[in-house]
């Protein structure tokens, strides 16, 4: 998933239902200079969801015990 958000950062957006997010992404990488800006934001992005997804899980375990 990573590669994708390195190469087509708006698709990366799309796959995780954030619509909103990937057109301006799109709006964004539409310029050779603004790419690696939608890059990074795709995968900074895609870490920080990884990063909540991990949280949750650990705040459930925690309340289940």
């Amino acid at each position: 998933m990573i590669l994708i958000a390195i190469l087509f950062p708006a698709l990366s957006f799309l796959l995780r239902g954030r619509i909103f997010r990937a057109v301006i992404c799109l709006l964004l990488q539409c310029t050779l200079i603004g790419w690696l800006p939608a890059a990074i934001w795709a995968v900074a992005d895609l870490q920080n969801r990884r990063a909540e997804r991990r949280a949750d899980r650990i705040v459930r375990a925690m309340r289940y015990r």
